[in-house]
């Protein structure tokens, strides 16, 4: 016997691309509890049906997470990181870093070589939004603005693959990031990152690779945080 997979309707296949571009566009960050059912059918105008069918299929494919009683998240912005996040999901996080660590070193070192004005600019932002949300006491804001800080430096090596490849493993690495430090922002648990910037700033690839590199370690050689 052949199988073939259920066809979706026409409009729900339009339902899923709005959706889609709401996730993708980061309208609805990653961790974020999109709309509820009920508010999706008024503001889409589509029926009831239609609306859950588009759920569960971009659920399917990673970008949503379905928890019962809860409500639905981003799990992530497009179906490579979703993938990447089930792939990864229970490795072991020495492994982790240890990825985490070859991806921003080299992007670290490239960025020292390639920046521009405009990429120590935004360096120079999420660096400064990092130290804030550190000191704001938000676990979550402080997650995602590390990741935000991360994610410019390997933009300023400006090599689209890697870029992407990044983005795709972000959602792994966040999650990494919140088992090193836990649920509270302990001071013992800071890791500050200028030398990064300051590396890249001065154009010593060297340097660049090497400061990613120790923030990483310092990071996984911390003892499990308590959760």
């Amino acid at each position: 016997m052949t199988l073939s997979s259920p066809r979706r309707t026409p409009l729900a296949d339009q339902v899923i691309a709005q959706l889609r571009a709401q996730i993708t566009s980061g309208e609805w960050p990653v961790g974020s509890r999109i709309p509820t059912e009920t508010a999706l059918v008024e503001q889409l105008g589509v029926a009831r049906n239609t609306v859950r069918e588009a759920v569960r299929a971009l659920a399917h494919n990673g970008l949503l997470d379905i928890r019962q009683g809860s409500g639905t998240y981003v799990l992530a912005t497009s179906e490579l990181a979703g993938v990447m996040h089930r792939r990864f999901a229970d490795a072991e996080p020495a492994q982790v870093a240890e990825l985490r660590s070859l991806l921003e070193a080299s992007a670290a070192a490239l960025a020292a070589e390639r920046r521009t004005e405009r990429d120590l600019a935004l360096l120079e932002t999420t660096l400064a939004r990092r130290e804030e949300a550190w000191f704001g006491g938000d676990t979550e804001v402080f997650v995602q603005a590390d990741a935000a800080f991360h994610q410019a430096v390997v933009a300023a090596s400006h090599n689209d693959v890697l870029a992407a490849l990044y983005a795709d493993l972000g959602e792994v690495t966040r999650a990494h990031l919140r088992q090193d430090i836990g649920p509270v922002l302990s001071p013992e648990r800071y890791v500050g990152h200028d030398g990064i910037l300051t590396a890249i700033r001065a154009g010593d690839p060297a340097a660049a690779a090497t400061h990613s590199s120790t923030v990483i370690g310092a990071c996984s050689r911390m003892e499990p945080a308590d959760h």
